[in-house]
């Protein structure tokens, strides 16, 4: 038999199955929608209603539509706003779409016609059928109870099984891909039996969200009525003057399964028993519960696990850290005795060095190393000792200390405790904190350390403190005393390179969001970086600067459209613009009365130039340069040995009178200080009396006694990194100094020539130009004693 097919309007619903025989109502708003309306309203007032896949699709096409909907006659159509429209229709009977072929200025589409399958005879099981319908119907009546009585007894009185589907599918609160099943399932006994699975289902979802509920609501009630009843309870109380047992008994708990000395727990109890007997609101009662749970709060005899493995720390150490040998060795030793005698006593390590080389972070990695608890306590400005022992409880706003702060942040008796800036410590009319750390610190007295807040012994023999500080100077004698110094020293520009390129480098990378095969930095570069843009022991500019790099790495990524970007150390200054710092300044020839000296400063060593005039005057000693008075002695001292050596350097006996000796320090504005350049003051002076040439790649350092002997300076590695960076070949240093040459740099080491010497005389055979080579240098470049150096420098420049 052929089906009819019609060319009709299409409006496609959300959410909403529209089925035959049935009327329904619904809002239109979409333009296309009342488009096709009116279309309809022209024609025959027949719309084809089809339900949408997906209720968000705005404009929908064929794909997003049902195949089966329903051709529906048009009763009543009412404006409710200026975009919106109420539809009244009736369904006339099932079809299903042959061709979506218009979509603008609305949905029309060739359709087909479907005709219900023939039901058959009215049998027993369809009767039984029926029935169950009723029944889980009469179910989910009982379950939602806002259904009409008109609806309930329209459906107990539909005896058609596809009839009875349609009706309460269409009515109930269904979801629109049930819906749909029924609508395409032509079959009046089999859709019927498929709405029975469908109801069944919903059923039970929703006694299941009747139970939650119910459950919800009995537990909300059981709340406020617990909470009604203890406010009673406080309005009685506070009438009768009464705190009650129930807070009492918790802190009593607490105490019983603490692990607690008998000492502690006695205290405890007594002051338990003290709070039973305060009157409700009383002031004392707030002080002593505040003391309680600040007691209680303590990690009393709770250890964490120390790890007893020396290669699994060390390789923490290397992971974090790059040098820093002398601090990674001490701590695996301490781990070692731990795993010998695992009672051992926590050690109080001092960590010295100037800013930014990583005594906080190596500190961090200890604990890591250690696996213990970590607690940072920043020192620098504090100047009451009740921030180290703590108030008073009496007073108001009392707390205890930061040691115990840190206990109770860690979690743990035997943490890592990090007091960061000890040599920054300050004292006033409040106490000297710095004191009071004398009992913290000290190894043989912390084990009973008693706060002034909590009053009870606490043990703080097995917790590890590592202080960092910049300087010893500042710290008191008898509280340095009782740490073990370990000294940082500034990093070499090799372990600046290394470090830079393992963590630095990477750390930036990460955080400006960049992969390293977008950014290639030479080594040359980072050298460069290190040498002309950054003057500092530590890597922390070094850490910005290569930031930077990221940044404008970054910026060249997103405005040049390119894939990566190669900074070399050509190109190096189109990124962090003019050159900062320069090289020392220093001599590039053979002279006289000049000689390289060396010296150590807070950011690294330096190549401090020492030059000398000798003039016909009346024995005048004359030093310029912003020179300290230890330095000042240094050129006295060095005159009087000379002068003690007149005979042995064929020197003028009477120089010291006829000869005035101008002694400068170039960079004037630079305060300089120390012993150390007393060789190279003394080796400048001959030079310039002698009329003897200095050798240019020659630097020295070390102090110099009135007998010409030569004593032993500090800051050796520095020094010689300087003399390296600033190619010199040769470096005199003092004897007993010999030992501190297996601290420097490798590097330094294979690449400088070292001269030990004991006396001022070694220093002079290794630093002058011997004078039979003196006199067969060309005139053009040698110099007379009297030249100026100024004419010098500035000729070299030129």
């Amino acid at each position: 038999m052929e089906r009819m097919t019609l060319n009709t309007p299409v409006i496609a619903l959300r959410g909403l199955t529209v089925f035959p025989d049935l009327t329904m109502s619904f809002d239109v708003e979409r333009e296309i929608s009342i488009y096709a309306l009116d279309n309809a309203m022209d024609a025959d007032r027949m719309i084809f209603l089809v339900t949408q896949r997906d209720i968000a699709t705005a404009l929908p096409e064929e794909k997003d539509l049902f195949n089966m909907g329903t051709l529906c006659r048009i009763l009543q159509i009412i404006k409710t706003s200026e975009t919106s429209v109420r539809v009244v229709v009736e369904g006339q009977q099932r079809a299903r779409i042959l061709r979506l072929w218009q979509t603008k200025p609305f949905l029309q589409a060739q359709i087909e016609l479907v005709d219900e399958d023939f039901p058959g005879k009215h049998t027993n099981r369809v009767e039984a059928l029926i029935r169950q319908t009723y029944a889980i119907f009469g179910a989910y009546k009982d379950l939602v109870g806002n259904l009409s009585d008109d609806f309930v007894s329209t459906v107990l009185d539909c005896r058609d099984p596809g009839q009875l589907a349609d009706f309460v599918a269409q009515n109930i609160n269904l979801r629109h891909g049930d819906r749909q099943r029924v609508l395409e399932e032509l079959h009046p006994v089999k859709r019927l039996k498929l709405f029975n699975e469908i109801l069944a289902h919903e059923v039970d979802v929703i006694s299941l969200e009747v139970e939650m509920e119910q459950k919800v609501r009995a537990r909300v009630a059981r709340v406020q009525k617990d909470m009604i009843l203890r406010e009673q309870v406080k309005v009685l109380q506070h009438e009768l003057g009464d705190d009650g047992d129930e807070e009492l008994q918790e802190y009593a708990e607490k105490i019983d399964n603490a692990k607690l000395s008998d000492e502690v727990r006695k205290k405890l109890c007594k002051e338990l028993d003290r709070l039973g007997k305060q009157p409700f609101g009383s002031a004392e009662a707030s002080v002593i519960r505040n003391y309680l749970d600040t007691c209680l709060d303590m990690p009393w005899n709770k250890y964490t696990r120390d790890r007893a493995d020396v290669a699994k720390a060390r390789a923490i150490l290397d992971r974090d850290h790059f040098g820093l040998e002398k601090v990674k060795e001490r701590i695996l030793e301490f781990i070692a005795v731990h795993q010998i005698n695992p009672e051992a006593k926590g050690k109080i390590l001092c960590l010295v060095g100037p800013p930014g080389v990583g005594k906080t972070s190596i500190a961090i990695s200890v604990a890591k190393a250690m696996n213990r608890k970590l607690s940072r306590l920043s020192l620098g400005g504090v100047r009451d000792e009740a921030d180290i022992r703590g108030h008073r409880k009496t007073y108001i706003g009392a707390m205890p200390g930061r040691i115990i702060d840190a206990l109770i942040r860690a979690g743990s008796m035997n943490p890592l405790l990090v007091l960061d800036e000890i040599d920054k410590l300050a004292n006033d009319s409040r106490g000297d904190p710095a004191s009071a750390l004398l009992e913290v610190l000290d190894a043989e007295q912390n084990g009973s350390f008693r706060d002034h807040f909590m009053e009870l012994p606490v043990d703080l023999s097995r917790i590890m403190f590592i202080t960092t500080a910049n300087t010893t100077d500042t710290i008191p004698r008898p509280l340095l005393d009782r740490m073990e110094l370990i000294e940082l020293s500034s990093y070499t520009d090799e372990e600046k390179l290394e470090i830079a390129k393992r963590h630095l480098l990477p750390k930036q990378l990460k955080e400006h969001g960049l992969k390293k095969t977008q950014l290639k930095l030479s080594d040359n570069a980072i050298r460069r970086t290190i040498s002309d843009y950054t003057r500092e022991s530590g890597v922390r500019v070094l850490e910005r600067q290569l930031g930077k790099l990221c940044r404008k790495t970054a910026m060249a990524l997103v405005e040049n459209n390119v894939k990566s970007v190669t900074i070399t150390d050509k190109n190096l200054p189109d990124y962090l613009g003019t050159v900062r710092y320069t090289p020392g300044v220093h001599t590039t020839r053979d002279e006289i009365g000049v000689v390289n000296g060396l010296a150590w400063t807070e950011v690294g060593g330096e190549i401090l130039e020492v030059e000398v005039n000798v003039m016909d005057g009346t024995g005048k000693l004359e030093l310029t340069g912003n020179l300290g008075t230890v330095m000042q002695e240094s050129a006295k001292a060095a005159l009087s040995c000379l002068r003690s050596r007149t005979d042995s350097l064929r020197l003028e006996k009477e120089f010291y009178k006829t000869k005035d000796i101008h002694i400068h320090f170039p960079e004037a504005a630079t305060p300089k200080d120390g012993p150390s350049a007393g060789i190279a003051i003394t080796t400048a002076m001959l030079s310039a009396l002698t009329g003897r040439l200095v050798r240019r790649e020659v630097a020295m350092t070390g102090e110099v006694t009135l007998r010409g002997r030569v004593l032993p300076i500090g800051g050796l590695k520095e020094k010689t990194m300087a003399a390296l960076r600033n190619g010199m070949k040769t470096v005199i240093i003092p004897k007993e100094n010999e030992k501190d040459l297996q601290d420097i740099d490798p590097v330094v080491r294979k690449a400088l020539h070292f001269i030990p010497v004991e006396t001022v005389d070694a220093v002079f055979a290794a630093a002058l130009v011997p004078e039979t080579q003196a006199d067969a240098v060309d005139h053009l470049s040698t110099f007379t004693a009297d030249t100026s150096y100024t004419e010098v420098r500035h000729g070299n420049q030129l």
